[in-house]
């Protein structure tokens, strides 16, 4: 095994899949790379008509982009913190679907083993996200870890 991917999102929700995967990769020696996703769907989830004033739109999704900035430094942190001292730690902020960006993870040739929760991104992601583990399930073609 030479590349860990664990999801991350500063939550006690991704720690546990986090300290597996800080162990696996002292372990085997292995690169291990964090990954937050900005969820970049939630002006599509919400539609333009969900409410009657253009601004109370733009409010939300600037609220919901707030929210999520700090969700992805928290965990930046936490990867950082519990990553000390593993030469091939590297942290990665993306945006797209969280599903759909982890299960392209998931497929990735150099994806040796994804680990992440299965209430990851759940802090600020939209509803749909709680299915996640069983979209993973159906979709991945590499290898992966999900906690509870």
């Amino acid at each position: 095994m030479q590349q860990i991917v664990v999801a991350v999102d500063g939550s006690e929700a991704s720690q546990q899949a986090l300290s597996h995967a800080i162990h696996l990769a002292r372990q085997g020696q292995t690169s291990l790379t964090g990954v937050f996703v900005i969820d970049g769907e939630w002006p599509d989830y919400i539609g333009n008509d969900w409410q009657s004033s253009k601004g109370s739109r733009q409010g939300f999704l600037d609220y919901i982009q707030a929210e999520q900035q700090q969700q992805a430094e928290s965990a930046r942190l936490q990867f950082e913190d519990a990553a000390r001292g593993i030469p091939e730690a590297n942290f990665s902020l993306k945006t797209g679907d969280p599903a759909g960006v982890l299960i392209d993870m998931a497929q990735e040739e150099t994806t040796d083993l994804l680990v992440l929760s299965r209430r990851v991104y759940q802090v600020s992601g939209r509803p749909s996200l709680r299915t996640l583990g069983e979209r993973l399930a159906k979709k991945a073609t590499r290898p992966f870890l999900l906690f509870p």
